[in-house]
């Protein structure tokens, strides 16, 4: 692989490692609330969700096909496990007694700085068979004020935090949202923020699910199923042929926009895109990308400011393929500076 391609992302993984969230969050945030719904909804994709306490979750006994000391399977192919003992060990144990498992959640505790547990995961063994994808932090809307800001873990849990869920936001009016949006954006600039109610919010804004088959889901597929894409192909002026939704896929309030070309990229361009043109109102991003620079294949992944590359050969014909979702998207602006990372 060029060597240019390594500096887009320092930690290029295969394209079997398994991706792992980590969802923090002081204590009555709505995680667990949030990792039910994950569980309840999740579907499609094998998906463990390691806990500190069963007890806790709540799960519907309806999904439940088996129990067992430490593992509870869903019958949507979900598995809860608890975390007793050595996260690593407990991820180990997980990877190796489920061989076509497709992604890992982990819950930290209310108290738990989630910068440590991620520099865990990277550190061990672990990094050679999944990759971080994301750290979601919870905030409670309703009773977020400055104290929880003054603890070190507090503070660490914003500025760690690829995406900031601002939960409960039925309980308190615009004016206090608004408030507490700006709060958190002091200490840290060009924030993700995304509101719910109960943790309820379509899951691939926050994991790495949906649109491209790394992670088993037909690309052609619906994002979320709530609406399909249709594309088309045309030339523009420079003779580069690109295409894009013809429809705006709109998920609750948020859209997707969708890109594809059959040029390459100048990896200098897109680079300069990733770094001065993408905007906080992205919140996902995923694709795949060919840089003339390259003769490998490479999957994208954002998430938040998080970004990720996986390598691999082509099997199929070269292309540059990209799905951005977020609120309020410039789907024009979008389109034309991608068109402009073409290696023309």
């Amino acid at each position: 692989m060029n060597a240019s391609v390594s500096n887009l992302n320092k930690n290029m993984v295969s394209k079997k490692n398994i991706p792992i969230t980590i969802i923090s969050g002081f204590l009555g945030s709505g995680k667990t609330t949030l990792l039910n719904h994950i569980l309840t909804n999740q579907q499609g994709i094998k998906t463990a969700v390691l806990v500190n306490e069963f007890g806790e979750i709540g799960i519907d006994n309806e999904l439940i096909i088996k129990t067992e000391e430490e593992m509870i399977e869903l019958s949507n192919g979900c598995i809860c496990c608890s975390i007793n003992g050595e996260l690593v060990e407990a991820i180990e144990k997980l990877i190796n007694v489920n061989k076509k498992l497709d992604y890992i959640i982990i819950e930290t505790t209310g108290l738990a700085d989630p910068l440590p547990v991620a520099m865990t995961l990277l550190g061990s063994d672990l990094r050679d068979q999944t990759r971080l994808d994301s750290i979601i932090t919870l905030i409670d809307a309703e009773n977020f004020n400055d104290v929880a800001l003054e603890s070190s873990i507090g503070r660490s849990q914003v500025i760690y935090g690829d995406i900031l869920l601002l939960n409960k936001c039925d309980l308190v009016t615009n004016k206090n949202i608004e408030e507490t949006i700006d709060k958190l954006k002091e200490i840290k600039n060009d924030v993700r923020i995304l509101k719910s109610i109960k943790g309820n919010i379509p899951l691939n804004l926050l994991l790495s699910v949906g649109l491209f088959e790394t992670d088993l889901i037909n690309q052609k597929e619906s994002v979320h199923d709530h609406s399909h894409e249709h594309k088309h192909g045309h030339g523009h002026g420079h003779g580069h042929g690109h295409g894009h939704s013809e429809e705006d896929n709109r998920i609750e309030d948020f859209l997707s926009v969708s890109f594809q070309t059959k040029e390459p990229f100048s990896l200098r361009k897109f680079q300069y895109f990733l770094d001065n043109q993408l905007k906080s109102d992205v919140f996902r991003a995923k694709g795949i990308l060919w840089f003339s620079e390259s003769e490998r294949r490479h999957v994208f992944h954002l998430a938040g400011k998080r970004i990720s590359i996986e390598d691999s050969e082509w099997g199929e014909e070269r292309n540059n393929q990209l799905v951005f979702i977020g609120k309020e998207l410039d789907k024009t602006k979008i389109l034309s500076q991608l068109n402009a990372c073409i290696d023309k």
